[in-house]
This record gives structure tokens, sequence and C-alpha cells, in this order.
């Protein structure tokens, strides 16, 4: 299917008849069936809390957001006014399985010790073994421990049992409030699940299903989808899954060349996956059939070289050349997409529309969230480098909604069960 020189990439039609499809909200909707904070018992206990607390550090490592870190303070004072003996343990970065001093945790205490100044925090050197079982037998009622991080040990990823039970026998009780991380088999988000007899989500863990539940399950029409970012192995099953749902979906970011070359454009040396051009050719084909209405750029900002680029300018997609490389979404289409959103009650986006870490190509990704902002469209954020653009651009309190967690929320949009919240205690 080539649409080589049309003007607008339209793959349904108003006039075509939506054919009736069942979507499994299942993995969505399960996490009402679990125990939640307010349900365990938790008076006078030692409770583990898994959190998400893989914040960005300068060279210096210093904390630049602490988001993930505030979000999670209501379930700590719940925990504290419960006289919880409260040990939080979280990862940092990708230390690979080793002892990486650019990846301990000691921000983060010294970050919850601000926030904290009336409870008394401590940290250990690791996440298990003697001194750390010491540590968490000396706790009063009302202390915290933040572990360090448990990437460290290889075992973590590995989800193996004898590491998951040693981290286990810390507590009484185990919370999760790591939404970021609750797509992850490992042994803190997963493992330690069958150890605990009690076990069940915190409050931002709640706040993130139940906002990402709503949009899905009941969602305001007319429905849109913003769909960017690098990798279209990512997004190509949340699309699958949202065909007949979503009314609108705009394509953008690296992925949106993968989209034109399976289309027959030239994409010049743009990012490309050149297994899953039959994968795309097969979807947008399938849209036909759905009341789902895909939409990819109609011109786009190319350079001859990302890091210092000589040459910059906006093109038709019909005319992107072998020296261009793609690094945004054009005006014409920024207007484009302007116009579908107007008509949107909601939005969800994943992925932000160009490389918008450097200021002469974040145009398509600024404009389209101004849009949206000004408009005072409902949008969920979902996490990620959608996220890290609206704190970027300073919108972060503007949005209805941002996600902690990118791929669990793109898990989610595919239709997938969580483990991390597949495991907890049902009520």
């Amino acid at each position: 299917m080539t649409l080589k020189g049309e003007k607008s990439v339209l793959i349904t039609e108003n006039d075509r008849t939506a054919v009736p499809i069942q979507r499994d909200f299942s993995s969505i909707l399960q996490f009402k069936e679990k125990k939640s904070i307010t349900d365990l018992d938790l008076r006078n206990k030692k409770v583990l809390v898994r959190v998400d607390f893989n914040v960005p550090l300068d060279e210096y490592g210093n904390i630049t957001d602490s988001r993930r870190i505030r979000m999670t303070l209501p379930t700590i004072h719940y925990l504290l006014n419960e006289n919880c003996k409260i040990i939080l343990l979280s990862h940092l970065g990708r230390p690979d399985g080793k002892i990486k001093d650019a990846f301990r945790t000691d921000p983060i205490y010294k970050r919850l010790k601000e926030y904290l100044p009336f409870v008394n925090v401590d940290k250990a050197d690791d996440c298990v073994g003697p001194e750390v079982e010491r540590m968490v037998s000396k706790m009063k009622r009302g202390e915290i421990l933040v572990l360090e991080n448990p990437r460290f040990h290889p075992n973590e990823k590995k989800c193996d049992p004898e590491f998951s039970k040693q981290l286990s026998d810390l507590a009484d009780v185990y919370v999760t409030d790591a939404f970021a991380t609750a797509h992850r088999r490992h042994a803190s988000t997963y493992g330690v699940c069958p150890f605990f007899k009690e076990k069940g989500y915190g409050f931002l863990m709640e706040k993130e299903l139940k906002f990402l539940s709503n949009c899905l399950n009941k969602p305001k029409r007319p429905f849109t989808i913003i769909l960017g970012g690098k990798k279209v192995n990512d997004k190509l099953d949340v699309i699958k899954y949202l065909l007949g749902l979503a009314d609108a979906v705009l394509i953008g970011g690296g992925m949106a060349y993968t989209f034109l070359l399976a289309m027959g454009y030239n994409i010049g040396k743009s990012i490309r996956d050149l297994s899953k051009l039959d994968n795309i050719r097969d979807y947008l084909e399938t849209a036909r059939s759905y009341n789902t209405k895909i939409f990819l750029p109609r011109d786009v900002v190319v350079c001859d070289e990302l890091d210092y680029p000589s040459e910059i300018k906006n093109v038709p997609i019909t005319e992107i050349r072998d020296n261009h490389v793609g690094v945004d979404i054009g005006e014409e289409t920024i207007e484009y997409y302007k116009k579908v959103l107007s008509k949107s009650s909601q939005v969800v986006w994943q992925g932000p529309l160009g490389v918008f870490e450097r200021k002469e190509f974040e145009n398509g990704t600024k404009e389209i969230a101004r849009h949206l902002i000004e408009n005072e469209i409902y949008t969920v954020i979902g996490g990620g480098d959608s996220a890290a653009a609206f704190e970027k651009f300073g919108f972060q309190d503007d949005v209805s909604f941002i996600s902690t967690g990118g791929g669990a929320s793109l898990e989610i949009m595919k239709g997938t069960l969580l483990p991390a919240i597949a495991c907890l205690t049902d009520k």
C-alpha cells in the first residue's frame, strides 16, 4: 500500500462503518480486586515498601527532579500514622548487578531527610544481609530505613527466590508504590510477593491505575492517542490494542520514519526499524476496518547531521533526501495535528514528537503540548521522555496528569497484566 505524494495520510475515512471489537479490560481493572494500603492490617507492623525513586541526577550526583519521591509521600505519611517501621526499597539507574558508587541511594536518603525533618531516617549500605537485619531489628516504630540499591545484586533482575526471600524476611507486610516498575518481574517487585501473607498497593500506584483505567475503560470522546519516541516496537502493540477504541492516533517522533518508509517514502538517514515494515503495513490496512483514524506527518524538520548540523530545514515528506535525518514534525503537521486535537475531549500521550532535548528540534513537542494546555484538553502523559519534555518546558503543573512510569503505562495500553499488581493479596 503506497500513498506516495498524498498530502494527508489518513488511514480510515469518516464514512467507514466500524467493526465491533471486544476489548479485555481485565488487565486495566484487575487492580480493584487487589488490596490497597487502606485494606491492610498495618498497625505497628514492619512494612517493606517498594518505591520507584529512580530519579535523574546531575554530574555531581544531585537530584534534578524529585517528583517521584514527592508523589510517594502520602503513602509514607499514612504508614507513619499507622506507627509502622518503614523499610524503603528502590533501585537507581542501571548498575548491571555490580556495586557502583554513582548509583548508590545516598541522594534519595538525603532528600527524604529534607522532606521528613521530624522523622528519624537512616540508611543501610546494602538491601540484604546481617547488617541490614541488625538495623531493622533496632528500628523503632515511626522510623524509616532506606535500603541500598537492589540492582547491585544480579539476583534482583533474575528474580532469584532466595534473594526474594531475604528481602521479604525484613518485614511483616509488603506495599508496592512503584508503578514505574510494575511491569518488571524482578525480585523486589514480584519475587517477594509469595513470601508475604499481606501485600497491597500504595496511594501513588492507586492514582496511576485509576487515571489510566478511566482513560481506557471509559474514554471521553473524541479520544486521541499521541504516539512518538524512537522505538516502533514498543508502540505497535499499543496501536493494535487501541484500534476501534481510540478515535484518532497521531504518529510522530523517530517511529514516524519507519511508518513513512513502510508507505514508500524516502526517509534518508532517519532512524528506522526494518523488521517492523510488514507489521506496520498490516496494521495500517487493518485500521481501515475500524473507526480509528491514523495520522502521519505531512512535513518534517530535517538536518544533515544530528550532533553538529550545518543545515536544518522544514521539508514535505515527499522531499526528504538521502542525506537528511528527520528530527521533528514540521510546521504544517503541527497545525494539522492541532486541528485534530482541538476536536478531542481526551488525549493520552506516549513519546515526544521530535528530539526535544535539543532546542533546535523541540518545537513540535512543545507546540502540541502548549496547544493541549491552552485549550484545556484533558491529557494524560504516559511518563518517560514525554514527562521529561513537559518538565523541560515547565508545563508539568498545567497538564491533567503525568504518569511516573513510561514502560508500565505502555504495558497497560497494550492490554497487558502488570505482574507487580497481579501478585498482590485479593480483597
